[in-house]
Order: structure tokens, then sequence, then C-alpha cells
């Protein structure tokens, strides 16, 4: 047994896990956003993982994960809380059961990497195992949360390079799945140097690893060559482009009356004093205002009269999120009433020129699951109705511009937004209400998750919401005009039109899917590797 192997022990593997986990809070997206944290976060897990057994590794990685998603996901206090009404016996369990939730992943991937890589029966195996394998693990493992029950795939790592765009163009190639798992190969090849310049732990194994290490070194250099290169050409074709000019409108409604019906004229007064002031100066065809921004329902509502004037007398389109409804009769002879959480496109005429209905619905905030079982979570959509998921995918025109409607958290699902671009969208058109999370990291996660988007599928993304953050993303990731959380804003951006399809959205989309298909094929040649 190895020096190491003699002082491993619970102490050690708590120490590991805190460190990731104190590593990755303070990289990614929020209140710190220290990414270069992100190219060694994981390597005292990675070290610890190899030397354990299967069994204390999978504790290790569920404490890390339950701690870094405390620290990712505290602003479900505020969600459940202050605005879903649920006292704090109910809303702080709820966030340590999502912790724990998500902390699963994390302890299933330090599992699986110790019987890959590991060292725990006193035998070597290939350093490579640990350097190529623990890529493969952790992004399979992140497509599977984003698909798993409704999925919530909710800051992957790659997303932590969301602010600097010279990093992140390789994500037109295989999505932010791609990203994160650069960044683990990052991790991995400095751990796997770590090992094999370890005399005690090598045993003769370097000149049979140097191979894949120096193909390790490789696939790194040529991701950050091509995203050097693309960001070059990608820019170049940005000057070229058709521009259309938008605006947005951040209202900064109070999320605690939002739907009071006392408050509804006030709210409307507000958003189109905002568009007023941002047509002044220049003549912009379309307005944006955020997820619902109407605090009502406009089939049925008289307050709709004063947004028709407004388009009709600025001969301005307009694009609002809106709860809608539609009435099917039913056989007999009653009506099946359903509700959507949309968005209208209203235009110069006062006719609507278009609506849409959010496909991915929030459990539990737009919908309950298994809802007669679980009567004390009503509070969270009784204010807003229970929505049905919309089904169409087709983009809103408006001219020369083709709209992909991502509504709230859908800009989060990668598939959603490239299914929209499949179909033709040449803008992204992200409508959101981030007030729930209050002055908290979450909406500068929500943004930066959204930048990957347009990375993704070499679209501009608009972006309006209630509170913030609202603004534009080139296709590049530059984020060229945002607003600041709680502020009432409006902003008028040149956005370029783009429409070639990327490798992302051809074959790309499916990088997360085959690393998930190769982990029972690395588990199963594990032994192999065995020496």
């Amino acid at each position: 047994m190895n020096r190491f192997s003699k002082i491993d022990g619970n102490g050690r593997l708590l120490l590991s896990g805190i460190a990731t986990a104190c590593f990755l809070a303070l990289a990614m997206p929020g209140h710190t956003g220290w990414w270069p944290l992100l190219f060694v976060a994981l390597i005292p897990l990675l070290l610890t993982a190899t030397q354990t057994t299967p069994g204390r590794s999978a504790w290790m990685g569920f404490v890390c994960g339950l701690l870094y998603h405390l620290a990712l996901l505290y602003w479900i206090l505020i969600v459940l809380g202050r605005y879903g009404g649920l006292p704090w016996w109910i809303s702080v369990p709820a966030l340590v059961l999502l912790a724990a939730y998500m902390a699963c992943f994390p302890a299933l991937f330090a599992f699986l990497l110790t019987l890959l890589a590991g060292r725990f029966r006193q035998r070597e195996r290939s350093v490579a195992l640990l350097v190529w394998g623990a890529p493969v693990l952790w992004v399979g493992l992140d497509y599977l949360r984003g698909i798993f029950l409704s999925g919530f795939p909710w800051m992957d790592l790659g997303y932590g390079l969301s602010s600097q765009p010279m990093l992140i163009q390789a994500a037109d190639l295989g999505g932010h799945h791609l990203l994160t798992f650069s960044l683990i190969l990052c991790n991995t090849l400095m751990a796997g140097m770590f090992i094999t310049g370890n005399r005690h732990s090598a045993r003769g194994r370097n000149h049979q690893d140097k191979p894949l290490l120096i193909l390790a070194c490789c696939f790194l250099m040529g991701i950050a060559g091509y995203s050097f290169i693309r960001y070059q050409g990608v820019e170049r074709s940005l000057t070229k482009a058709q521009q259309a000019q938008v605006a947005v409108v951040q209202g900064n409604i109070n999320q605690a009356v939002k739907w009071s019906a006392a408050i509804k004229e006030a709210t409307v007064a507000q958003y189109l004093k905002l568009s007023q002031t941002v047509l002044q100066d220049s003549k912009t065809p379309l307005v944006v205002w955020p997820e619902t921004a109407l605090p009502f329902y406009p089939q049925r509502d008289p307050l709709v009269d004063r947004i028709v004037d407004f388009t009709t007398t600025t001969n301005t389109w307009l694009l609002t999120g809106a709860p809608l409804y539609a009435i099917t009769p039913k056989a007999d002879g009653s009506d099946l009433i359903r509700y959507y959480n949309g968005a209208l496109l209203i235009g110069p005429s006062g006719k609507i020129g278009g609506q849409h209905a959010k496909h991915h619905l929030v459990p539990f905030g737009e919908y309950v699951p298994l809802r007669k079982y679980l009567p004390f979570l009503e509070p969270l959509v009784v204010s807003i109705g229970d929505f049905t998921p919309g089904t169409s995918m087709e983009p809103l025109v408006l001219g020369p511009m083709k709209l992909g409607m991502l509504i709230c958290y859908e800009s989060i699902f990668p598939e959603i937004s490239r299914d929209t671009v499949v179909r033709g969208a040449n803008l992204l058109v992200n409508l959101t209400n981030d007030a729930w999370y209050g002055k908290s990291s979450a909406p500068y996660q929500s943004m930066s998750m959204a930048v990957l988007r347009a990375v993704e599928n070499r679209r501009s993304l608009i972006r309006a919401a209630n509170t913030g953050i609202s603004g534009f993303v080139d296709p590049l990731g530059r984020v060229t005009a945002q607003t600041a959380i709680f502020t009432e804003a409006a902003l008028t951006a040149q956005v370029p039109m783009l429409d070639q399809a990327t490798v992302f959205s051809r074959y790309g989309y499916r990088f997360g899917t085959a690393c998930l298909l190769l982990i029972p094929l690395l588990l199963f040649f594990r032994g192999r590797r065995v020496v």
C-alpha cells in the first residue's frame, strides 16, 4: 500500500470533497465568477478517487455535490419562501432535497471513476483511464441529469466560461457539453501528470501513458486553436450580416404584487412609458417585453386596447409575454380550457401576427407533478394557474426576422434552441421573469446559460427579463448590451441575423448522448487495462 493510501481516511475524503466544492462554487457565474478555477477545481476529488474504494469515493462525491449545489442553488429559498409563500420549514428541506438529488450525480461519477481508474486494490491502471474516462463519465452524467425526470441541467461546468468569448467558440461543434468535456480533461490531465510523476505510483507505466497524455494535450490545443480561428471567422461574417434593430424593455415589476388586479393597469403603463422613451430617438421595428409582462389574459381584458393603440400609433411590432388560454368543446357539451405561458406578436395593424406557447414547463412552478398527492405545494401555482405545454417549435416571422422563442428557463435546454433554429429561426428571443430569484446569483447564472445558446447555434439572442438581466448577445457569445438587475430599463441594439447551420445544430447536439452511451463500454473494458 502506498503512502497516499496509508493516510487516506474520512478526513482526507472530506477535505477533498470540500475543496472541490469550494473551488467550483467560487468559479461559477454569480457573485464571484473566478472562472480560471474551473481548470483545476476537480483535482482534489480526482486524486482522492483513484486512491480509495468505490463506496468511499461515492461518499466523497456526494459530500462535494451536496455542498456545491447548496451554494449554487441557495436561491431556491427565495423562490419558495419569499415568492412561493412556503414557510421555512418546507423551503429549507426542499433546497436540501434538491441539492441532495443533484449530488447523486457527482457521487455516481466518483464511484464509477474509482471502478474505472482506481488503485484501491493495490493494482496499477493506465493513467489514460483517468485522463480520458473522467470527462466521458462527467459529461454523460450531465446529459442524463438534463433529461431525467424532465431534466434540470442547471449550470453544467461549461457555462462557467460564458464570460470569455474567446474560450467558448467550440460550442458550435459539440455544444456546452464539449466545453465541459474540455474542462474536465484539463483537470484530469494535470492529475494524471501528477500521478505519473510520482515514483511510488508510476511503476514503469510512464512510457506507456505518455502518448495518451500527449493526445490529451493535443486535443485541448486543438479546441483552443479552433476557438481562436472560429472567433475571427464569425467576427468577419457579422460585419456582412443583415442587421435588425430591436428594443428590449425591463419593467422591474415587483413580483410580490405583480398578479394583483389592482396594479395591472400600472404595469401596462410602466411598459408603455419605457417603450415610448426607447422609440423617441430611433426607428425600431420590434419592441420586446418580458415573460408575462401582461399580468392578465389579453384575450378577455380591455387593457389590451392600450397596447393595440401603442403598436398602431408607433407603427411598431410588439412581442410580449402573456398568459393565454384555449377553449375546446368536449363531446358532452362542456368546454375544456387549457392555459399556456405564452408570447404574443402584435403588429402595427393591431392584429395578432403570431403566438407561441412555452414547451418546457417548470415543475412545481407552472404545474405540479402528482398534484393530488402533494397538496401542500399548491401555493406555488395558485397565482398563475396550472399550465399546459405548447407543441409548436416554429419561429414567429416578422419580415426578415424569424424569432425562435425561449420562454423562461427554456434557455437552459440546448435542444429547444436547436429545434427552433433547425426550423428556420435566425434570431433567438428569451422572454423571462427572473424576479423569482431575488438579488441572488441566479439571474447571472441564467444569463450565462443563454449566452451558450447563441454560440451553439450562431444566432443573436435577445433577452427581455422583468427585473433583469435583459440585453443582447451576438453569435460569438459577446454580451453587447445588458441591464443591471432590479432597475427600470430600455435598450436598443442592432442585432446581426445569421442563417448558416452549425455542426452542433446538425450533429453535435448528440455529443452528450454519445458520452452517456460510452459509459457502459468503458466499464465493460476496464478490466483489460489492469496490470
